[in-house]
């Protein structure tokens, strides 16, 4: 029993427990492990609050015993454990759940069930608890990767509340209450809105507000990544997988150094020789050797990294001899005399004593950059699992480039290149025409090809703007929000629609080229680089100081383009407006390296001074 007084609010933090015997005996990665904690990641409350991960064996006096120490010991807020809750006569995770929880929590376990059910008929096989200790939340989690991921979805929206209420924090509580309980714009919960069509084409008497409500950008983002699901994996020549993301853990193929290595450049001797002059028999480079054995009286003239030759165990280096005979050309030596006398091992690297064979060398979850390559081609692992990257759609209106009258279509390049940029280069660019039968059509073979759809346009008040008409009606998508509280990217759309039992992500960008840019930053790069296993977010956050004034904040919080420059005498950049922010002016994006995020307008704060630090995304590195 936990004595932890319920008086007192301690911090929140999460341990994941994988119970399984073949992971716990090495045999099997922790796939299903890591996949959980990269969800809990990616989510804001429960980010970077994962204190302890373990694995143990289906052994029920083991779990028992750690999931009491993590609950009374180590005061855990949350416990996640993986696997052990089939039908398996080694499946005792339950029980050993219910011999140490002290009330239940069956709504929890209802709801991973019913969801569960309404995937698969199999998941009335599980029998996952759920229940509290103390002040920790226990929840069992199915074993494999796309069960447990599942589940998890079903009660992540209440897991922060839940532990919130447990360790009696107030303020938490009752913002959360505030949220529900609200009836303005600041929507809480993720449910879908319904749509309400046009009449027949009747443009007069075409809906005047939207029935969405403009939810915050971090509820926005919240949503998006709970329904972003992280791609399988493939396996690749590790040439290839700069800027992919390890899904299994590398070791080693082969020892590093393979042989015994010379530290320094200078003779390989036998130690027992001592001090005199040696006989060089030649020359041992990285690449070759001129001698495989030494004998004594003789040495081997050798480089720093050149494998040392049988029969000498030691190495001196070249400041302690000095030349007695040399070749009239100059080129050979003959013989050398060695000054100081050396202990045995002096200046050798022996074998594997940098990287053991099957050592781990690169954790899951790391993501392949260049000093990672390089330990990959030394330790022999040439080829390397890691996630896939999405195939993505990008769908704009049609260009009337040659039109007079017309506007070009900006956003397709934009888009395409910062695309690119992030690493992500299979982009299919098709146009999205404003027309209900057109965009239906293109859909649908979109559908079967892609995993990430992005449109711009289309998502207004407009009487062509027919995109989420189509999505609800024709493909009875989930529309997780239409409109987002912020400045520009107002009509920002995220949808989901599942074809052949899969789901695809829909991201529908306003039209004016800055709201798509900004919006594309703030929303589609965190759900590309999550499918593709990055925990970090793309976009690091900092503090900036204004370099201008803001007479007049926006009812709206703020998202504008500046160029941040470090002053000599200070550690925070100042950031320099790009002049005019109008959400259709591209050229406040020219020259950009970041986006400041200025605070909505109060009763209390109607205005900006210059020097006010606020927060800044970085758009470019610096």
């Amino acid at each position: 029993m936990s004595n932890t007084s319920l008086d007192s609010t301690i911090p929140l933090e999460i341990g994941l427990l994988t119970i399984s015997d073949r992971c716990s005996r090495g045999e099997s990665q922790d796939i299903s492990g890591l996949n959980i904690r990269n969800i809990l990641q990616s989510t804001e409350e429960l980010a970077n609050v994962i204190v302890i991960q373990s694995i143990v064996a289906d052994d029920q006096v083991v779990i028992e015993t750690t999931l009491k120490s993590w609950c009374d010991q180590l005061q855990l807020g949350l416990i996640l454990t993986i696997g052990g809750t089939g039908f398996a006569p080694r499946d005792v995770t339950p029980e050993a759940t219910k011999n140490v929880i002290e009330k239940e929590a069956p709504g929890m376990a209802l709801a991973m069930l019913k969801g569960s059910l309404e995937v698969t008929p199999m998941a009335m096989l599980s029998r996952s608890a759920c229940g509290i200790r103390g002040q920790t939340l226990i929840v069992n989690l199915p074993g494999s990767k796309k069960a447990s991921d599942e589940c998890l979805q079903f009660v992540l929206p209440c897991l922060h509340h839940a532990t919130s209420l447990l360790r009696n924090d107030n303020s938490e509580i009752e913002s959360t209450h505030d949220r529900m309980s609200c009836s303005h714009d600041f929507s809480f919960c993720t449910s879908k809105y319904s749509l309400e069509d046009s009449a027949d084409g009747q443009v007069a008497f075409r809906a005047r507000k939207s029935p969405y409500p403009a939810i915050p950008v971090r509820t926005a983002v919240d949503n998006i990544l709970r329904e972003t699901k992280i791609l399988d994996f493939e396996t690749l020549n590790y040439k290839d997988a700069h800027g992919r993301v390890l899904a299994i853990d590398v070791r080693a193929k082969d020892p590093l150094p393979p042989f015994p290595a010379s530290v320094k450049d200078g003779y390989a001797v036998i130690a027992a020789d001592g001090v005199g002059i040696r006989k060089v028999l030649g020359e041992s480079s990285a690449g070759s050797s001129d001698c495989s054995e030494i004998k004594p009286g003789c040495c081997l003239r050798i480089n720093t990294g050149a494998p040392v030759p049988s029969g000498a165990n030691a190495v001196v280096q070249v400041e302690d001899t000095e030349l007695v005979i040399a070749s009239e050309d100059g080129v050979k030596e003959i013989e050398v005399n060695i000054l100081k006398a050396p202990n045995v091992g002096l200046d050798i690297r022996p074998i594997g004593c940098d990287i053991q064979v099957k050592e781990k060398v690169l954790k899951a979850g790391t993501t392949v950059g260049s000093f990672e390559l390089g330990i990959l081609a030394a330790v022999g692992q040439t080829q390397v699992t890691v996630y896939k990257r999405p195939k993505i759609a990008l769908m704009c209106p049609e260009d009337h480039e040659l039109l007079p009258g017309h506007i070009r279509d900006s956003n397709t390049l934009t888009l395409t290149s910062l695309l690119q940029e992030h690493g992500f280069s299979k982009v299919i660019t098709d146009i999205l025409r404003d027309s209900p039968d057109e965009i239906e059509e293109k859909l649908k073979t979109i559908f079967q090809n892609v995993d990430v759809i992005i449109t711009t346009g289309g998502v207004s008040m407009g009487d062509k703007d027919f995109l989420k008409q189509v999505l609800k009606n024709s493909f009875n998508a989930d529309i997780h929000f239409g409109r987002v509280f912020m400045k520009p990217g107002l009509p920002t759309t995220f949808a989901t629609v599942t074809v052949s039992n899969k789901k695809k992500l829909i991201f529908c960008l306003p039209g004016n080229p800055v709201s798509a840019t900004v919006t594309f930053h703030l929303f589609v790069l965190p759900a590309l680089y999550h499918m593709t296993g990055h925990v970090k977010p793309p976009i690091p956050k900092i503090k900036a100081k204004l370099g201008f004034e803001v007479p007049h904040l926006d009812p709206r919080p703020e998202y504008q383009r500046v160029i941040l420059h470090w002053p000599e005498d200070s550690e925070t950049p100042v950031a320099k407006s790009t002049g005019a922010q109008r959400s259709s002016r591209l050229v406040s994006m020219v020259r950009a390296n970041a986006i400041v995020i200025l605070p909505p307008r109060t009763e209390s704060q109607a205005k900006l001074e210059k020097g006010t630090v606020v927060n800044a995304l970085l758009l470019r590195k610096l």
